[in-house]
Parts: C-alpha cells; sequence; structure tokens
C-alpha cells in the first residue's frame, strides 16, 4: 500500500509543494513544528534512510541543502534544524525546521496555520529556491 507520501508525488493528496526535481520532493509539513517546517523526501517510496542506495541518499541531502538554505531566506530563524526520524510515516522524509528555540525540535508543540498562511509561506520558499 502507497504511503501518504508516495499519494503526494502521485498527485493523489494534495501539497503545499516548494521544489521538486526528477528524484525529489519539497512540501510543507501540514502539521508544523515551526512556521515553514518542510519535508524534502525522494520520490520512490523507501521506507528508511539507510536503505537507500548511496547514490539516492547524497542526492536527498544535497536537495535538502538547497531547501535550507530557501528557507533560512525566506523564514526569520536563527538557523533551520534537520531530524530524521520515520517512525510516522514508512517513506524517507528529511525534517527540516527553522528554528528560534530547542523546543520546536521536540515534535510536541505544534503551529495552526491557515490555508492561505500555507501557500504564501511555499510559495515564498520556492521563489528564493
Amino acid at each position: 500500500m502507497s504511503s501518504i507520501f508516495t499519494k503526494i508525488v502521485n498527485g493523489e493528496i494534495p501539497a503545499y509543494k516548494i521544489a521538486e526535481d526528477d528524484n525529489f520532493l519539497a512540501f510543507l509539513d501540514v502539521n508544523p513544528n515551526a512556521k515553514g517546517h518542510t519535508l524534502c523526501i525522494p520520490k520512490k517510496e523507501i521506507n528508511k534512510i539507510f536503505d537507500m542506495d548511496e547514490a539516492l541518499y547524497l542526492g536527498l541531502m544535497q536537495f535538502s541543502y538547497k531547501v535550507a538554505n530557501a528557507i533560512e531566506k525566506t523564514v526569520p530563524c536563527k538557523r533551520v534544524g534537520m531530524a530524521v526520524v520515520g517512525l510516522e510515516v514508512p517513506h524517507v522524509h528529511v525534517h527540516l525546521i527553522p528554528l528560534n528555540e530547542m523546543d520546536e525540535m521536540r515534535f510536541i508543540d505544534k503551529v495552526k496555520l491557515e490555508k492561505e498562511e500555507f501557500e504564501t509561506i511555499a510559495a515564498s520558499i520556492s521563489k528564493n529556491m
């Protein structure tokens, strides 16, 4: 059965897309830790990050690097944190989270945004890619 991320890649579920190429996709997390919280995924459904072949893994890191720099140019923050947890969705994903305090990396307190805010943030980050 396809993961929710594969359904996003296939266009079956909408997403606030930021960047995309042949192998990877970046979109806003709809349950964000902070404004601008972004997920970077390989389009190929792979459960665990270290099950990826080295080339795809390095490609995901390069793609995430570009997205993180765009986030930092767009969302006021002290830095962009990165986490790979992978327990909640069985599809490799890198969390890029704009940080002003450590608690924003804890995946406990969530930020509520309206649809228009998601759209504005996604478009703004995309422009800085």
